[in-house]
């Protein structure tokens, strides 16, 4: 089987984008195509080594599906990318992806969780968004279609490293910046930027890293990537807390994607609720702190920074309207 480019991936990926264009804003869709691209991603994965299994043990269904629930990842069989796929042309495919995306989540436990929340909480299929129910069963039958092209094969065997799907990942969460605009820096740092960050930070094997505004995720995820680059070690921790659920779940997700398993990202508002706290309910204390947080803002909290019971602004209250400041 040939390998593939990552501008062929690119391109196909931002192809499957015309589904939604003129229907709904990219704003809405945007999740809707990071989300399939996951659901892909992991179908693939499971697939390509059952496949492997298969090859080594012969066709045994029992002992493969055993050998399986050791995987990083589980997937119940009906909520496989392919299962929704094959019934594409039967009706309430938006409510048939609502519960496979809920049923992995319930069989991979806190993977796709922190503290109750669910990555996918903020995130419906089954929504008046995409019209009326036959157009938007339509809409959706064009979107598993998309990715089921033979472009889109994301087996391993066939793209190679794993960062081909989280390269994917920051190419559409990118374009989506772009065509976004100003509210694009709610969930993104252009990579130029965060080499830059990371490299200056030079973080060190051992480190815990924080990025309290964490978007999703690439800046807090390019410090570990020099702590492998620099010193061939795994030996970090990764800590963020994001205010937007949708954009919490894109860190998750892109965590995922990436093969980031040592990291704890928290949903809520790191000024007005901070989440990040050690086991005696102090704040944590962090060897690096990264961010890019949501300059000049002005509902940060003012009103409450002075009564602030971890007493952070005991050297001062910031203006009303900085909320980087703060």
């Amino acid at each position: 089987m040939t390998t593939i480019s990552q501008d062929s991936i690119n391109k196909a990926l931002w192809n499957a984008c015309d589904t939604f264009r003129g229907t709904v804003s990219a704003d809405t869709y945007k999740d809707f195509i990071l989300t399939t691209l996951f659901l892909k991603y992991i179908s693939d994965v499971w697939q390509d080594h059952y496949d492997q299994y298969v090859a080594q043990h012969g066709d045994e269904p029992e002992l493969i599906e055993e050998m399986m629930k050791s995987e990083r990842f589980v997937l119940p069989r009906d909520a496989s990318f392919y299962a929704l796929y094959d019934r594409r042309y039967e009706p309430g495919n938006g409510e048939r992806i609502d519960q496979a995306l809920h049923a992995i989540e319930e069989a991979n436990g806190t993977k796709l969780k922190d503290a109750g929340k669910s990555v996918f909480q903020d995130i419906s299929f089954n929504t008046d968004k995409l019209g009326e129910e036959k157009q938007k069963n339509d809409i959706l039958r064009h979107l598993l279609e998309d990715f089921a092209k033979p472009e889109l094969n994301l087996k391993p065997s066939r793209v190679g490293s794993l960062d081909v799907i989280g390269n994917a990942y920051e190419y559409l969460i990118k374009h989506f910046a772009a065509s976004g605009g100003q509210k694009a820096g709610e969930f993104y740092t252009p990579p130029e930027i965060s080499d830059l960050i990371a490299e200056l930070l030079d973080p060190q094997p051992g480190d815990i890293i924080c990025d309290p505004a964490c978007g999703s995720g690439s800046l807090l995820m390019k410090c570990g990537r020099k702590v492998i680059a620099n010193h061939d070690s795994k030996e970090y921790a990764l800590f963020g807390q994001e205010a937007i659920g949708s954009t919490w779940s894109l860190a998750k997700m892109n965590m995922f994607l990436h093969g980031e398993d040592n990291h704890k990202i928290e949903w809520g508002d790191t000024i007005r609720n901070p989440k990040l706290l050690d086991k005696n309910g102090d704040l944590m204390l962090f060897d690096i702190v990264t961010a890019n947080p949501p300059f000049s803002l002005d509902k940060w909290g003012h009103d409450d920074a002075e009564n602030d019971k971890f007493s952070r602004f005991r050297r001062g209250v910031p203006p009303k309207t900085k909320g980087d400041y703060a």
